[in-house]
């Protein structure tokens, strides 16, 4: 059993066809269906069937899917460690949701990185619904943002910090002098969002769902202080994190709504694999994340140094 074989196998899976899953990895049809020849004759299993509505794993199928997946993150780790220890230096590699990688993560980052001069820290953002693949594959180290609504038994889920998500108007905007508005009223307004909105996962859609808002009013921006400096030129209603916009609240820049649903209260947790499996690097964030230091980081953090954090921000709004 080869990587090769494995990457073919998984690709199938994964894209749900023999053809897909060449054009994928640049290589023909004929060559995924030779290494998934070796594979059922190498376990004497046929793995899968086609059938009218496309591919029918076996029960060995689907156990080979998951254990390719795996096995293929441990070759990419493994690559990665070696490389590291020749270099004398570490990667922590961080999945993070777009509403702390905006908000939290840097302050964090740059205090966590600093304690240590052999350790560089890798952030990309992902929707919450991927943290569970991205950390069995190996393809991340750590992931934070809102607890899963089931969690894995191969996980550990540290709660660390709360925050308070609230809507703002400029003050110019009309409902910027209403002491209390209506579902009716927040319906009918434009709704200026992060990318936190996409997906179905997350305070922010939660929010969007309870509120029956539409569709047609809701416009995602690359970022969610983008959004905030459009809602201070009266242009529609943006969702904020309260301790980020404590300054523009107090100089009158933006205005708070009270209403149903709102104010609402999310929360950050690290995931992680259970000890025996997780690196060293991502337990030592686990614990060191719930500290009075690291909180004070995260709520007043100015920002990370270019030598210690190496961004890697991946943000698809459209998908």
């Amino acid at each position: 059993m080869t990587p090769a074989q494995l990457r073919a196998f998984a690709a199938t899976v994964r894209l749900g066809s023999v053809k897909a899953a060449a054009a994928d990895l640049a290589v023909t049809e004929s060559a995924v269906s030779i290494h998934v020849a070796h594979l059922r004759r190498e376990l004497g299993d046929k793995l899968f069937a086609r059938t009218a509505n496309g591919l029918a794993f076996t029960p060995g199928g689907l156990r080979l899917a998951s254990r390719a997946a795996e096995l293929l993150g441990l070759q990419d780790q493994t690559i990665l460690e070696v490389k590291q220890a020749g270099s004398g230096r570490r990667l922590l590699r961080v999945a993070a949701s777009s509403l702390f990688a905006e908000h939290a993560a840097p302050g964090l980052i740059e205090l966590f990185a600093g304690r240590a001069d052999d350790l560089d820290v890798e952030l990309s953002v992902h929707t919450p619904q991927k943290f569970a693949t991205l950390l069995q594959t190996r393809s991340v180290d750590v992931a934070i943002g809102p607890r899963p609504a089931t969690l894995d038994a191969a996980l550990t889920c540290t709660h660390f910090l709360n925050y308070q998500l609230i809507a703002v108007v400029g003050p110019d905007h009309p409902l910027a002098t209403t002491a209390n508005a209506g579902t009716a009223e927040l319906r009918a307004q434009t709704w200026l969002l992060g990318p936190s909105a996409v997906g179905r996962t997350g305070i922010v859609p939660s929010i969007l769902r309870r509120l029956g808002i539409p569709e047609h009013n809701q416009r995602i921006f690359q970022s969610h202080a983008a959004s905030v400096d459009e809602a201070k030129r009266g242009k529609g209603v943006a969702l904020a994190v309260a301790f980020a916009v404590t300054k523009d609240l107090t100089e009158g820049d933006l205005r708070r709504l009270t209403g149903p649903q709102l104010p609402a209260r999310g929360s950050w947790n690290l995931l992680t694999l259970l000890d025996r499996e997780a690196p060293p690097a991502a337990a030592e964030l686990r614990r060191f994340v719930t500290t009075p230091r690291a909180t004070q980081a995260m709520l007043r953090g100015t920002g990370v140094t270019a030598g210690r954090f190496r961004p890697a921000i991946h943000v698809t709004l459209w998908s």
